[in-house]
């Protein structure tokens, strides 16, 4: 081992322990590592800006792009809401229906998107047919990992790897190349979720259930202060309208025509305020609105529909580690939280003062009307789909926006492939590398105006491709410095003590993905799929096989993370809405990780030979 080994093993471990204890964004400790890699004289200056020339992130942004249009069109919703509307209350069934749909547009678009959409049509089918959520939920995840596994575009683990092969000279993936293993791989999981998925995942309650909300509807009324009211002059937190044990939520306070952006406690309520209040309170108890309002002199000018729902905090969000005060939440966003899930646990006490996190679930009170403002911001997956527009005239005007999205989409797929395809034929046609087509295909988008400029930043998930960038770095480190040969060297010589050499390459096959699917569970897919294709590309050299199967094994276990909550970003999006323990998804996920495990290392040799 030299020198250079040592310090990147060193980088390495470094970058484990932050990821794992979560000392910052993983966008910043990619890049982070990207600059200490080149510090410490692992990765040239120049090499550094090579990173850069990767197309995988230019890729995935142009996908993103394109996602975003169908999400925006109501593509998925659509048939996600006919779905819900025709199936019968049989839980095998719902969870069959759900996840075949999920499964197959996580193979086109980004699952994050996907599990966002459908979300709250399946709360909404499971409220409908007195399904316990939890029962439809879990499996709606792991679906969407399933079906990425299938395409190239499925997953962006899939377009990194792709851009890693033409880094090392190796022939990059097809469209279809995952398809032989991902489909089958989604046919047993899907299999197995619909069988024993109703005996194992428990029936339990979400964060509304748990807390016993006896009714999600919940009317808000328009106040006036009269001059005579004896509130005038007092704290409002002195008042009756302050008083949170006879369930009084102020959602917004105006004065003279405009929004008042205080906290509550520092509001003295003059004549002629104007309050937006809710009146709802668990296990009853509440306060009578009509007596309320007369004994404290307000008259009531309207009244609009609320709704108790869940929102989920996004991993993209603006709020994460940042607390309710300070985020000034009920000015923001107009709603008034009333209960926080985390890990398992309700909290319904000093919730300002904690900071959230992903996968956090807030029980709030807001307007019906709001739901589509709290959609627009990104910070939350909604639990509820916004309804103020009626559905025919919903559906009338998406329509032709549904398919130029999804004619886009099938042009950059059919692009792809045919050049590639016939290119073996007739080589006069050049091969048009998935990059360029996802990009025009994005381009095509914004001059149609399916979708805005401002709307297509919005769509791309920013985190992602920074981190992606720094990763890469990392990845050259190992490969420049000697690392990804002498770890891969260790670990081909410590095998060969136990196992013959004629079944040394299907030994090492099976470790290579069962190591890769325990870090992926720790660690970010494409974390994990940067720091082992160098690996096990060294490896397959040194045992002089062809290096495909293992990389391939790499790419398809770098994506199956279904043992821990943690471990894939749709589980923390459902951990919350269906009420889950930790313990939930090590009882169902393992088994699943075992059976991805087994299916594709026998597959793998079949498709990719060695």
């Amino acid at each position: 081992m030299t020198f250079e080994i040592g310090l990147t093993l060193v980088v390495i471990l470094l970058t484990l322990i932050a990821f794992i204890r979560e000392w910052a964004a993983p966008d910043v400790i990619a890049l982070s590592v990207l600059c200490l890699v080149v510090a410490l004289g692992l990765v040239d200056m120049e090499q550094m800006t090579g990173v850069f020339k990767n197309e995988a992130p230019l890729t995935i942004a142009a996908l993103f792009v394109i996602g975003g249009c169908l999400e925006k069109s109501g593509a998925v919703d659509q048939i996600g809401r006919l779905l819900r509307d025709r199936l019968s209350g049989n839980t095998r069934t719902a969870i069959f229906s759900f996840s075949i749909i999920t499964a197959f547009f996580s193979a086109w678009m980004n699952n994050t998107a996907i599990v966002a959409i459908m979300l709250p049509v399946t709360l909404g089918f499971a409220r409908s047919k007195n399904i316990a959520a939890s029962r439809l939920l879990m499996p709606l995840s792991y679906a969407s990992i399933l079906g990425g596994c299938s395409t190239l575009i499925g997953t962006s683990t899939n377009i990194l790897v792709n851009g890693t092969l033409r880094d090392m000279g190796i022939p990059q993936m097809t469209m279809f190349e995952l398809a032989p293993l991902g489909v089958p791989l989604a046919i047993v999981g899907i299999a197995y979720l619909t069988i024993f998925g109703p005996k194992m995942i428990p029936a339990r309650s979400s964060i509304t259930g748990a807390l016993e909300i006896d009714s999600r509807t919940s009317p808000l009324y328009h106040l006036l202060v009269g001059e005579h009211s004896e509130m005038v002059g007092k704290s409002l937190s002195d008042t009756p309208l302050g008083d949170r044990s006879i369930g009084i939520h102020v959602m917004e306070v105006r004065r003279r025509g405009a929004r008042l952006m205080l906290p509550l406690s520092k509001i003295v309520v003059e004549k002629n305020d104007r309050f937006l209040v809710a009146i709802h309170r668990r296990r009853g108890g509440a306060a009578k609105p009509a007596k309320l309002f007369e004994d404290i002199g307000a008259q009531v000018l309207s009244t609009v529909d609320g709704i108790v729902s869940e929102l989920v905090v996004r991993d993209e969000s603006s709020l994460l580690g940042r607390t309710l005060a300070k985020a000034d939440f009920r000015q923001t966003y107009n709603c008034v939280v009333l209960a926080l899930h985390r890990n398992g646990v309700n909290i319904t006490s000093r919730i300002a003062e904690l900071p959230l996190d992903v996968g956090d679930t807030l029980l709030v009170i807001t307007a019906l009307n709001n739901l589509e403002a709290l959609e627009a911001t990104r910070d939350f997956v909604l639990t509820d789909s916004p309804d103020d527009v009626p559905e025919e005239e919903h559906q009338n005007r998406s329509t032709p926006h549904v398919k130029l999205s999804w004619g886009i989409l099938i042009g950059v797929v059919l692009t792809a492939t045919l050049t590639d395809l016939l290119h073996g034929f007739f080589p006069m046609i050049p091969v048009i590398p998935i990059y360029y087509a996802a990009i025009v295909g994005a381009l095509l988008l914004l001059w149609l105006r399916v979708i805005t400029p401002r709307e297509a930043y919005a769509s791309i998930d920013w985190q992602v491709l920074l981190m992606l960038y720094g990763l890469l770095g990392l990845g050259l480190a190992m490969k420049e410095t000697g690392t990804a040969e002498w770890l891969a060297r260790s670990l081909v010589q410590i095998t060969e003590r136990f196992v013959a050499p004629e079944y040394l390459p299907l030994v090492l096959l099976w470790l290579v993905f069962i190591f890769t699917i325990g870090l992926t569970e720790i660690l970010s897919n494409n974390a994990t799929a940067v720091m082992l294709v160098p690996i096990v590309f060294t490896l397959a050299n040194e045992i002089h096989v062809d290096p495909r199967p293992f990389i391939m094994a790499v790419t398809v276990a770098a994506s199956t993370a279904f043992a821990l909550p943690m471990g894939y970003q749709t589980h923390m999006m459902v951990y919350g809405p269906g009420g889950y323990k930790f313990a939930d998804f090590l009882k169902v996920g393992i088994p699943l990780n075992f059976i991805c495990w087994v299916v594709s290392c026998l597959l793998i040799p079949l498709i990719w030979p060695f």
